[in-house]
């Protein structure tokens, strides 16, 4: 195994104190900062840290040992997937990814909202409480809430919400909301809207965007820690605030409809999108022996565990699966590869390549194994 030295992104939504809390640095930082990457995105990829070589690089030069033949095979010269420690304290933009035949197809022909050829499911368990938007709700329900206000330019969304058949209900009222922004009427809602409201709040950084109103339609998940969401392909979402870590395949695609500075591009976020009623979006770990869990994906990108050691649990062993990423987020534990074990603080993250059997670790903390299946 080998210890990793990892970048961090600052983006505006990110905290000035979360991730350099977790790594011991001075807080509150000058710049916000968003997310914490360990991977090998050529965004921004980890750096082995006694060699200094990017972890681009490290995969480039010995693909068979560090990845394994199988994934090699499944997925080219590249680490499949990108471990992140997120730090909301603002709305992130409302946001779908794209499947992985629309990347491919996409990308091939030079689509401007399509950065590589890679599908981005995604999932995050939560670290702190985790406030968030993830997938449709019933548009029934949303349809009586928004009448609720009284506001008569809402008529068309209503009507559109109140359609017997979900998916089209859901379609045409998205469709009718982003396809033709209207400052007004966010203005109208807003204004029938309580301080402190979803509604009121995202306003008050995003003033007259429709998709205020778009986030009205999909479910308000309030995690506690160690609970997930799982985003698949087509999942609208948005996260509003907390620390959680996430892991994705390794593909920057984002698709933004609103809430956002950034680039939008409606018709083909209106292109992925999965319109259908997700009943419940928290996905809870399972069990699989004293401190440790899983979150069962239904993708070969990726797995994730989590460890949980104290006193009554001193050690746990992490399955093996192709490459792998250790990250320690609290505590100080020790993670033996059978060859050159490492020590890991709070704030640190370990390679191991796909040759490595099962990973021991011990001590006091939490950790998380990012790996392939």
């Amino acid at each position: 195994m080998e210890l990793l030295e990892s970048p961090t992104r600052k983006y505006a939504w990110g905290s000035h104190t979360a991730i350099a809390t977790l790594q011991g640095r001075p807080a509150p930082t000058d710049d916000p900062e968003a997310e914490l990457w360990m991977g090998a995105h050529p965004a921004s990829p980890s750096r082995l840290a006694v060699s200094g070589m990017s972890l681009v690089d490290a995969v480039a030069a010995d693909p068979e040992t560090l990845l394994g033949p199988r994934n090699v095979e499944r997925f080219g010269l590249r680490l499949p997937f990108l471990l992140k420690v997120l730090a909301a304290a603002q709305p992130l933009s409302l946001q779908a990814h794209p499947d992985l035949e629309r990347a491919r197809e996409r990308f091939a022909a030079g689509h401007a909202s399509y950065v590589d050829a890679w599908h981005k499911p995604e999932m995050l368990v939560a670290v702190t409480e985790f406030d968030a938007l993830c997938g449709f709700r019933d548009p029934a329900t949303t349809a009586r809430d928004l009448a609720a206000l009284n506001v008569p330019r809402l008529k068309a969304t209503i009507d559109a919400l109140s359609q017997p058949d979900p998916a089209r209900a859901l379609r045409d009222a998205v469709r009718g909301l982003l396809g033709q922004p209207d400052p007004e009427l966010v203005a109208d809602v807003v204004a029938a809207s309580r301080p402190g409201e979803l509604i009121s709040d995202l306003a008050a950084q995003y003033p007259g965007d429709t998709g205020v109103i778009v986030a009205t339609l999909l479910n308000r998940v309030r995690l506690r820690p160690s609970e997930a969401v799982w985003m698949p392909a087509g999942n609208l979402h948005a996260y509003l605030q907390g620390v959680g870590v996430e892991i994705m395949a390794a593909s920057d695609n984002v698709l933004r409809g609103g809430l956002t500075p950034k680039h939008v591009d409606v018709e083909e976020l209106l292109g992925v999108l999965r319109f259908e009623v997700l009943q419940d979006p928290v996905t809870r770990p399972v069990a699989l022996a004293p401190g440790l869990t899983s979150y069962p994906v239904p993708i070969e990108d990726f797995t994730l565990h989590r460890a949980v050691l104290s006193a009554e649990t001193p050690a746990v062993r992490f399955p093996a699966g192709g490459p792998r990423i250790v990250l320690c987020l609290r505590g100080t534990l020790r993670v033996d590869d059978g060859v050159v074990p490492v020590a890991l603080t709070q704030g640190q993250a370990a390679f191991a390549p796909a040759s490595r059997p099962e990973l021991a670790v011990s001590g006091t903390g939490e950790a998380y194994q990012a790996a392939t299946p």
